[in-house]
């Protein structure tokens, strides 16, 4: 029999992402849709080619539709309110990164999930990636010694696009170091895993998507935007957004205002397109992560230095991990299996996989509640560093020794 899942958002993680993976194996479909825009819920169906029931509400749907699990993938804003509807329902669910946009969001989420004695699978994605798994096997193996460093480097050449999207403000996100974050400081904990993160420094800003950098010049009364679909220099500009027009149009528009394609140059943003936080735990280790969402590539990069040597690996290169001793000059190199299809490096399927699997059996999740918070804690207390020109400490936004018994 297979596995019915309800999906929430209908957007590009829950259609391109969750629901094209999920529709296309063969133990698994996707029944229903719950978006509020039913004609953006609707266009996702047809572009999976499956008849899905739609909804406007996450509780019209869990009231009405018999299902196995749910994947929560709308907006960051909506995760709370979207999980805390799912936990009443005690099915499993699958709950995009983040958790929540903000800290005292995901104690929420943790407090009623503990009250209904249910577990939510968090999907950090970027756990499952073979490259990632394979550089965590080194590191717990004591290749490189005790840790010291962590750096992780990030060009996101579509990062462009979120400030075309929901993404650019930081009220709809909890901004990117929580939205885009996340991914990165959770694996940090991941990779670290005999620390707590302590006290976070941030600093970005907004360099190249603003107004007065737009990369060509302007025709007397002929403005920008506002959207790149009817933008008079759309076949000028160099930065124009192509969006799914059976997912984000005039028609879908018309039910709630949202466009996906604003103009990046002036949208209504307040997030960054550049940034590096700092992050130091507990255990004597110190983590950076550098953003860049201008950039003609996408790749993460990762150097990660013990007391007796570094590990240098590339996403852009996921068959390789490159491990240097601290003394000599014998490198070695760690070939890794090739990952197969899919999203982020072939983590997206392997996630669903591992969702999939403790439906079935009951197996635990790989990312939890407490790995939620996390990430989210370090994402808040860096756009708070940023923000407010200071280090920010965890303690002012949770103690995460207790978090995972709230």
């Amino acid at each position: 029999m297979d596995i019915r899942i309800g999906i929430v958002g209908a957007g590009n993680r829950g259609c391109h992402s969750f629901g094209r993976i999920i529709s296309e194996r063969e133990d698994t479909c996707v029944v229903a849709f719950a978006d509020p825009n039913a004609k953006r819920a609707q266009g996702a169906a047809e572009l999976l080619g499956i008849e899905a029931n739609i909804y406007t509400d996450t509780e019209s749907m869990l009231a009405v539709e018999t299902l196995d699990g749910v994947v929560i993938a709308s907006p960051d804003h909506t995760h709370e309110a979207c999980a805390l509807a799912a936990i009443a329902s005690g099915l499993h669910i699958l709950i995009d990164k983040p958790l929540a946009s903000t800290t005292s969001g995901c104690l929420n989420i943790i407090r009623a999930a503990r009250e209904r004695g249910v577990e939510l699978f968090v999907g950090f994605n970027m756990r499952h990636a073979p490259l990632l798994r394979r550089i965590k096997e080194v590191i717990e193996a004591g290749d490189i010694g005790n840790l010291m460093l962590i750096e992780t480097r990030e060009f996101y050449d579509g990062g462009r696009s979120y400030m075309c999207r929901w993404n650019r403000r930081y009220e709809w996100s909890g901004g990117l170091w929580v939205h885009k974050g996340s991914h990165d400081f959770d694996l940090l904990n991941w990779f670290n895993a005999g620390g707590e993160p302590v006290r976070v420094s941030a600093f970005a800003g907004v360099n190249a998507l603003r107004p007065d950098a737009v990369p060509f010049d302007l025709e007397p009364g002929k403005p920008l935007g506002p959207n790149c679909t009817v933008c008079a220099y759309r076949e000028k500009c160099p930065d124009m957004y192509e969006v799914e027009p059976r997912l984000f149009s005039e028609e879908t528009a018309a039910a709630d205002g949202y466009y996906k394609d604003l103009c990046m140059y002036t949208s209504d943003k307040d997030t960054h397109d550049n940034g590096i936080a700092i992050v130091e735990y507990d255990n004597n280790v110190r983590a950076s992560l550098l953003q860049c969402f201008v950039a003609n590539f996408s790749d993460r990069l990762y150097t990660i230095t013990g007391d007796r040597g570094t590990i240098m690996a590339a996403l852009k290169t996921p068959t390789q991990i490159e491990v240097r001793p601290r003394w000599g000059e014998e490198n070695r190199i760690i070939k890794v299996p090739p990952a197969g299809g899919g999203g982020h490096g072939g983590a997206d399927p392997r996630l669903v996989d591992c969702f999939v699997d403790s439906i079935r059996s009951g197996a635990s999740y790989g990312s939890n509640l407490a790995d939620g918070i996390r990430a989210v804690a370090i994402g808040e207390a860096a756009e708070r560093s940023w923000r407010e020109h200071r280090m920010v400490e965890i303690s002012e936004l949770v103690d995460l020794r207790d978090a995972g018994s709230v």
